[in-house]
């Protein structure tokens, strides 16, 4: 199921096969939180900027339009037109980011709707349950993501509840795949390892989440406040402690700069909504760096965002008109943006595959690092 093709040091390149389609590592997954990805793009131009997983976030898809009714409509592949890979996380995230509207016990989480304040029950079971509805090819285990800044004793507590969530979650999905009306009786869950900054309940829990055999994990409760050094630090002590063949997934991280650092130390799943939420507001992704395409520089610029891009924005449209397009307040600006950060993207992850496998990671990386600093030395 899943391969190692090839490592260069820590990094690794390899393939996962599921029953949606392969997925070449190290992997970029393209954010969809409601079933589209943000800026009025759709799953044909998915295809076009060369996506291979797109995310979905169970909460909000069981609030809005209802996982039931996803089940009813064929599930989420359908529901969206999308025939390859399609994650989904389970919700645990807002449990993190909900705070005040929710309450954390044993059974699970009670939650208050941000949509219509309805109140909302989510814990191990319930989440399978919606993630088995919408069909995705890799569901999310349930967990609580506690803060970077939360107390070694809260911390302790809450690792050990994402622990026992795990093997519910586990007999759970293992019962759903096993019933006769399940769209996707082939669903994979992947673990996710918590335990914010400390670095010995972190090995803890991924030793005992590692013993369960699941299909991937995760490292989960990073760039949530804390450094990038410490997020770093993190990596280097628990990657070596989950199993090297399974896929290692880095949730919701991150920029350009932390997915090269982090595949170098062996992680090769990867998503984030920073090119989607920054293209919407006219930033794009370069070689040299983040370019502000509402800057008065680009008034007069004719060149595309990025020399020798084959995205359909740098293919077709000048920094100029784009500037202009977001100046007028025009979607397609916001659109063009956002396709061109998402191809930047899963351009980069190809290259980062082919670099590995011809045993150059480090030189690549060492190059692509020095090229984002070209920018912040002009302005």
């Amino acid at each position: 199921m899943y391969e190692i093709l090839k490592k260069d040091g820590r990094a690794k390149r390899a393939r996962l096969q599921t029953v949606h389609g392969v997925i070449e590592t190290p992997v970029f997954m393209n954010v969809g939180t409601a079933a589209a990805i943000k800026g009025a793009v759709a799953t044909t131009d998915l295809k076009e900027i060369k996506t291979q997983v797109e995310l979905s976030n169970t909460y909000h898809l069981h609030v809005r339009p209802g996982d039931e009714v996803i089940k009813k409509l064929g599930g989420l592949h359908k529901f969206m037109n999308w025939d390859r890979p399609i994650l989904t996380d389970s919700g645990g995230f807002q449990v993190f980011s909900l705070g005040s509207l929710r309450k954390i016990k044993e059974e699970g989480v009670t939650f208050r709707s941000h949509v219509d304040g309805r109140k909302i029950f989510m814990g191990p079971e319930e989440s399978m349950r919606i993630q088995s509805n919408l069909a995705s090819t890799i569901a999310m285990a349930f967990d609580e993501c506690p803060s970077s800044v939360a107390s070694r004793e809260y911390v302790q507590n809450s690792v050990d509840r994402t622990f026992r969530w795990l093997v519910r979650c586990k007999d759970e999905m293992e019962r759903l795949n096993s019933l006769a009306d399940t769209i996707n009786p082939h669903q994979l869950l992947f673990g996710i390892n918590q335990g914010a900054v400390y670095e010995d309940i972190r090995i803890d829990h991924a030793q005992r989440i590692s013993q369960l055999d699941l299909p991937g994990y995760a490292v989960g409760g990073l760039a949530v406040g804390e450094s990038h050094e410490q997020m770093y630090r993190i990596l280097d002590a628990v990657v070596p402690h989950l199993p090297e063949n399974k896929p290692t997934y880095l949730m919701g991280v991150g920029t350009p700069s932390n997915i090269l650092e982090a595949v170098d130390r062996g992680v090769d799943f990867f998503d984030c909504v920073y090119p989607s939420r920054n293209g919407r507001h006219g930033h794009v992704y370069t070689n040299s760096g983040k370019l502000n395409l509402l800057n008065a520089r680009f008034e007069l610029d004719t060149r595309p965002i990025q020399e020798g891009c084959g995205c359909p924005a740098c293919r077709n449209y000048s920094r100029a008109y784009i500037r202009h397009l977001l100046k007028a307040k025009e979607m397609l600006g916001m659109r063009l943006c956002v396709l061109h950060n998402l191809y930047y993207y899963n351009t980069m992850m190809e290259e980062i595959r082919e670099a590995i496998e011809e045993g150059r990671y480090a030189s690549y990386k060492k190059a692509k690092l020095a090229g984002f600093m070209e920018n912040d030395k002009k302005s």
